[in-house]
């Protein structure tokens, strides 16, 4: 699929085909797509809430919300020396979100923003595009809530593009492309959809989930 001129709807057809958009440098304005040869993904009934992690979900040292602050995620993303979100990349995203197609997950301390995800939402699918954490373990948490509030709403998929270290540590696999297309070709047509809890579940309640489903 050649760049050409970026729309929401082509960015959706996009990850339906497999494949997401990247810029070299937050000033390039170039955008390339990318098709990772192995995909990381998150097998949503097997996130690894760590004894340390869990400690500090006891603790409740932040709070959690759902798309109360997309772009202040999505600018959280950017905030670092390097970074793949361009203009037009964050523009596309915020306009997903404003379609209901993209969504956030934030995390808060004392009023302010200190971590969240982001991502896309197709069918039973989400991708998480991108996180950041200014507190320890903000970032942790955020996906700790989002995987489980993914799993509750009937989701097949989290597909977190790369395989890193720290999603490794946290219970995230990777599989080869062929697997992964057919993967996503059967979650594509999955019911599930994105909406924000009435109530976020309680540290015990999370806890407790994830011990009776990993």
């Amino acid at each position: 699929m050649s760049s050409g001129k970026l729309t929401p709807e082509r960015l959706l057809q996009a990850y339906a085909a497999g494949i997401f958009p990247m810029a070299e440098s937050r000033d390039n304005p170039e955008i390339f797509w990318v098709e990772p040869q192995r995909r990381g993904i998150f097998p949503l009934r097997s996130f690894h809430i760590s004894r340390s992690l869990a400690r500090r979900l006891r603790k409740q040292p932040y709070q959690l919300s759902y798309d109360t602050d997309f772009v202040g995620v999505v600018d959280g993303c950017a905030a670092r020396e390097e970074t793949w979100i361009n203009a037009e990349i964050r523009a596309l995203y915020l306009e997903l979100h404003t379609q209901g197609d993209a969504h956030s997950i934030e995390v808060w301390e004392d009023g302010a923003l200190v971590g969240g995800v982001y991502g896309v939402v197709l069918g039973g699918a989400f991708f998480g595009e991108s996180m950041f954490s200014i507190r320890v373990d903000a970032s942790k948490i955020a996906l700790a809530y989002l995987t489980d509030h993914l799993a509750q709403l009937g989701f097949e998929l989290f597909d977190t593009q790369f395989l890193t270290p720290h999603l490794a540590s946290l219970g995230a696999v990777e599989i080869g492309k062929l697997k992964y297309r057919d993967v996503l070709a059967a979650t594509l047509r999955a019911p599930a959809s994105f909406s924000v809890p009435d109530r976020i579940p309680t540290p015990h309640e999370l806890i407790q989930r994830n011990a009776q489903t990993s």
